[in-house]
């Protein structure tokens, strides 16, 4: 079972973009999954998270502008993220507990323009 995250690219301030976050594999359970960027010669940093019944949590660098939500049946896990700025710059990662083990998926590079 592997975590695969997409979605990352290239927007202009205040733009949109949505992360994928997909569980693949044999999956028979999933819990919490979060979000997680880590800026160039920045430590990585919680974006947020979310439960298997769908409460959400968020930093409050991005609450208001970024919303997580998750698929049960696709095993997938969103990251919507409107009103980009440029400190939003940073790879993103996803991570999540996946038939009772921690994985992370392998980042997505979201780069803001001003």
């Amino acid at each position: 079972v592997q975590l695969q995250a997409s979605g990352g690219g290239l927007v202009q301030a205040g733009g949109s973009l949505r992360l994928s976050c997909a569980a693949s594999g044999s999956v028979f359970s999933t819990n919490d999954m979060g979000w997680y960027r880590q800026a160039l010669g920045k430590q990585r940093e919680l974006v947020g998270t979310i439960t298997a019944g769908g409460s959400t949590k968020y930093a409050d660098s991005v609450r208001g502008r970024f919303t997580i939500s998750r698929d049960n049946a696709k095993n997938t896990v969103y990251l919507q993220m409107n009103s980009l700025k440029p400190d939003d710059t940073a790879v993103y990662y996803c991570d999540g507990v996946i038939n009772r083990i921690h994985l992370w998926g392998q980042g997505t590079l979201v780069t803001v323009s001003s």
